[in-house]
């Protein structure tokens, strides 16, 4: 008998969500909270760099405050 079992790669998993909007201050990802140089570079990185980020990640979603007041407050901010 032989081993049906699917061939998996041993890396670790993109937190991607497919939510990718950019907080325009905090310059990270809404959904998966990387930085734009990490997604660029993931599937390039090792394991051990993925994993260092995967770590980084929870501590990053204090990043992302509420923006308040739409047009008019982007606009006074300018």
């Amino acid at each position: 008998m032989t081993d049906e079992t699917p061939w998996q790669r041993d890396e670790v998993e993109s937190p991607c969500v497919r939510v990718c909007v950019v907080h325009p201050e905090a310059r990270i990802c809404t959904g998966c909270l990387r930085s734009i140089e990490e997604i660029t570079r993931w599937s390039k990185m090792s394991g051990t760099e993925r994993r260092e980020v995967m770590a980084a990640l929870p501590d990053r979603a204090g990043l992302l405050k509420k923006r308040r007041g739409g047009r008019a407050a982007r606009l006074s901010r300018g």
